[in-house]
């Protein structure tokens, strides 16, 4: 069912301000909305090269992935565990290969001030971005830049490894950490604030898991319960990449093409505009442009598993505050809203679904860890600054 709800609304108060896109220093020219691929995978896994996990080697998880579906996986051992050397260890594991997915090249960057993710394409020497993390953001920023590497602020709030460094050396941010959805309330804070702040900053997910099922009831660990809770895919991050590579993945993550589901199964929400509020879809997430204070219709749909008769509620935020509240159903859920962003000020659009949740039975306990929520979107962006 399609429903189209037309709000006009004053901008929020507390909104950052600011001028149109100069005329010098135009947005980047919007990519297709058809010519690419989406792909989805975990960027946040913990093998046996992390000294904490257990019953969780290279060749466990990367099944686990096959078997799901999974286009593209992460495995992110703490690199302070291995001092730093990762290259010997997680990548050079014999079972660090599979021919159905694109395995990406990083580590959980674990420092004092909180972890991240270094995301690659290809292999780089990530020695260098270990030495350097207890310098000053400035030097950690140019051998990030150096190295060509994307970097992610690892659950920015969780009050145990709060992410405490400028947010300008990273490239994204972990919103949604594990199966456990309402542990997330303070990581979505984090990354309003950020984006009300006029930094475009890719909101994504990650398992963060570390437990595999263990073989034998003898190498049974007191967190091996997690492995049917918390593991790969829980949750999922989509990526709408131009090509299946993994230089095309780091590529669609950095430039804000994503969105995240609760798990490989659940189905994926995809948020897009129209710019002449004539049906024909002009922008997706991640997606900037300057407005011009005329309507712009805004579409939502959900794809993959969804009951016919399913009620989804979708929560549209607008900067940082909740605009809207609609509605949808049917075997491929749509709804439409329209507002005008104004021609004056930054704004941005990004939403929150909630529903039924999908069965996941290769780790049956995340649903009762997710709730009902199913997806949420990367924002679409008005008159932000492409080289802030």
């Amino acid at each position: 069912m399609r429903a189209l709800i037309l709000a006009t609304v004053l901008v929020l108060a507390g909104c950052a301000s600011a001028p149109p896109l100069a005329a010098d220093r135009p947005s980047p020219p919007i990519a297709s909305l058809t010519d690419g691929v989406w792909m989805k995978g975990d960027l946040h896994i913990h093998s046996r090269h992390s000294k904490d996990s257990s019953n969780n080697p290279e060749a466990k998880i990367i099944a686990l992935g096959e078997k799901v579906g999974m286009d593209y996986l992460l495995i992110s051992d703490h690199d302070n565990h291995v001092n730093g050397d990762v290259a010997h260890n997680t990548w050079s594991d014999p079972e660090f290969r599979s021919d159905k997915l694109l395995l990406l090249y990083g580590a959980e960057w674990t420092t004092a001030r909180g972890h991240g993710t270094a995301i690659s394409a290809v292999p780089y020497d990530h020695q260098r971005l270990y030495d350097v993390r207890d310098d000053r953001d400035v030097k950690i920023g140019a051998v990030k830049k150096a190295l060509g590497i994307h970097l992610s602020a690892n659950h920015p709030a969780n009050n145990t490894n709060n992410f405490t460094f400028s947010y300008d050396i990273v490239d994204s941010v972990e919103v949604w950490n594990s199966a456990v959805w309402p542990a997330n309330a303070g990581a979505i804070k984090v990354w309003d604030g950020l984006l009300k702040s006029g930094r475009k900053l890719t909101g994504r997910g990650g398992s963060d898991s570390h437990h595999g099922y263990p073989d034998t009831p003898a190498q049974a660990t007191a967190l091996s319960y997690q492995a049917r809770e918390n593991n790969v895919g829980t949750p999922t991050t989509w990526v709408f990449a131009t090509a299946r590579t993994r230089q095309a993945v780091v590529e669609a993550l950095t430039n804000g093409r994503v969105s995240v589901s609760a798990n490989p199964y659940a189905p994926r929400v995809e948020f897009q505009a129209s710019l002449k509020a004539d049906g024909h879809m002009d922008m997706m997430m991640g997606d900037n442009t300057a407005a011009t204070g005329k309507p712009v219709q805004f579409r939502i749909q959900l794809s993959g598993q969804t009951p016919p008769d399913a009620v989804y509620k979708v929560k549209v935020v607008k900067d940082g505050a909740t605009f809207a509240t609609l509605s949808m159903t049917g075997v491929k859920p749509v709804v439409d809203f329209t507002d005008a962003p104004p021609a004056g000020a930054r704004s941005y659009y990004r939403v929150e679904v909630e529903g039924p949740s999908t069965p996941y039975p290769e780790v049956p306990g995340s649903t009762a860890l997710s709730g009902n929520m199913v997806a949420l979107s990367n924002p679409i962006y008005f008159n932000f600054d492409p080289n802030f």
